[in-house]
């Protein structure tokens, strides 16, 4: 195409398109860009900070920064591997995630990018949070303490839903998701089949009577790392 240009990734040259992210060049391109709040479906959000990459020397978040031509970006590098990591251990001991006994393990991209980052036990002292867990809901769950504040259900729920059902409450440490009704979960109109009982990456959203419908070993992280969808494109390049 005439309107493409080139940028670097990591000492290669991909091609980006007019309006495109770095992100999604990359994962045309099979360069695999670590994420958490970001979904194929849903509009770039740019909370997490997991895709941070350095743009000419300086700290982007890929999902929602825009490829321009010539742009030099380190996405594997030290400092950033490391940056990463430390980000994804922060939210392990922010939340309570223990894996063994979540129905979402070896679904769950928190805990594929700690396999990924080779994160063995966070350095960071926990916080032991005690959030609140609605079951009020007959086909969903909600675990506040899973939750990692990726804004994925809020806006599955507000722009493929069309329900509103999911939002922020509070502000800093104390924000959590919220529900639009009084009565919690179970008095939303939130559906089984909604977008936002499926995108949560972690264990905070769970539809019910399915955690354990695949068991342990055949899952979709159990036998390929995080991100290796995208970097078959390469590959296949």
């Amino acid at each position: 195409m005439s309107d493409t240009f080139t940028f670097t990734v990591d000492g290669k040259e991909i091609a980006g398109r007019p309006g495109e992210t770095i992100m999604a060049a990359c994962d045309r391109a099979g360069i695999w860009i670590p994420r958490l709040c970001a979904h194929p479906d849903l509009a770039p959000h740019g909370s997490c900070r997991i895709c941070t990459v350095l743009v000419n020397g300086r700290p982007q978040a890929a999902c929602i920064q825009p490829a321009t031509a010539g742009m030099i970006v380190d996405n594997a590098g030290e400092a950033v591997t490391r940056f990463r990591k430390n980000v994804v251990e922060m939210l392990f001991v922010e939340g309570n995630h223990y894996c063994p006994v979540c129905e979402k393990s070896g679904n769950c991209e928190l805990q594929a990018l700690a396999y990924r980052f080779g994160m063995l036990a966070p350095k960071y002292q926990y916080q032991f949070t005690n959030r609140r867990i609605d079951m009020t809901h007959p086909d969903v769950m909600l675990d506040g303490n899973r939750c990692v504040k990726c804004g994925r259900c809020v806006r599955a729920s507000r722009d493929v839903d069309g329900k509103h059902v999911f939002d922020f409450v509070g502000r800093g440490h104390e924000r959590r998701i919220g529900v639009d009704a009084a009565g919690r979960l179970g008095a939303t109109k939130l559906a089984a089949a909604d977008k936002a009982a499926e995108v949560c990456p972690v264990g905070c959203i769970v539809r019910k009577r399915v955690g354990y419908a695949v068991p342990v070993g055949r899952r979709k992280y159990d036998h390929k790392p995080i991100g290796s969808e995208v970097e078959a494109r390469a590959q296949e390049g």
